[in-house]
C-alpha cells in the first residue's frame, strides 16, 4: 500500500523526471530509515508491545522495529475496513513531507549510490567501506569510513552497518564534492549561486 501511494504521488508530482530519478526518490521515501523517522515523529515506539529483551536493549527506538510497525499499521488500516481511500489518506498525511524533502535532496537520496556515481564520473576508483564495531552483540554500534582511491573519507556511526556506511558516504560525498568544486547534485558550482 505504502509503495503504491508513494510511487503514484511521485509520478503525478514529477512527470518530467526520468524513471531512474523517480526510482531514487521512491527509495528515499520507502525505506527502513525513512519509515523509522515517521514512526518517531508520531511517537509510535511508545505504543509497541515488546518482549523484555527488546525492551532492555532499546527496541522502541530501533529503526527495523519502527519501520515494520509503520507498515503494519498502514496494512491494518487498509484491511480493517478503511480500504484504499483511508489508507491512502494516512500515507499522504505521514509521507507527503518526506516526498517533498526527498525531491530537494539531490545526492542525499542514497548517499552510497551517489558517492559511487561521483567516484565513477571523476575516475576516482570504487568506494570501499572500512567498518569497526563496539559493544555487546545485542547493542553493537558500528562506525565506518570510506576509502576512495588511496584516501579515507567521511565518518559514519549507527546501530547497523548500513546506517554507518550511509553516514560515511554522506560525509565523504561532501568532502570530495567540495574538493572538486561540485554541489550536492555533482554539478560544478557556479560563482554567485
Amino acid at each position: 500500500m505504502l509503495g503504491v501511494v508513494v510511487t503514484e504521488t511521485l509520478y503525478l508530482t514529477h512527470p518530467d523526471l526520468s524513471e531512474g530519478r523517480l526510482a531514487k526518490l521512491r527509495a528515499a521515501v520507502v525505506n527502513a530509515r525513512a519509515l523509522a523517522v515517521v514512526a518517531r515523529e508520531i511517537g509510535l515506539g511508545e505504543h509497541i508491545k515488546l518482549g523484555r529483551g527488546e525492551e532492555a536493549t532499546g527496541g522502541r527506538d530501533k529503526a527495523s522495529i519502527l519501520s515494520d510497525t509503520v507498515e503494519a499499521v498502514i496494512g491494518a488500516i487498509h484491511l480493517s475496513g478503511g480500504g484504499i481511500t483511508t489508507s491512502s489518506e494516512v500515507v499522504h498525511r505521514l509521507f507527503d513531507p518526506l516526498i517533498v524533502a526527498a525531491s530537494a535532496l539531490g545526492a542525499g537520496l542514497d548517499w552510497k549510490t551517489s558517492l559511487q556515481e561521483l567516484a565513477a564520473d571523476q575516475s576516482l576508483g570504487v568506494p570501499e567501506y572500512v567498518l569497526a564495531d563496539e559493544g555487546p552483540d545485542h547493542m553493537k554500534t558500528f562506525t565506518a569510513q570510506v576509502r576512495v582511491g588511496e584516501k579515507l573519507y567521511g565518518n559514519g556511526r549507527g546501530r547497523s552497518k548500513k546506517e554507518a556506511e550511509q553516514g560515511a558516504a554522506e560525509t565523504a560525498y561532501g568532502e570530495i564534492a567540495t574538493a572538486l568544486g561540485l554541489d550536492s547534485h555533482g554539478r560544478p558550482l557556479v560563482a554567485g549561486s
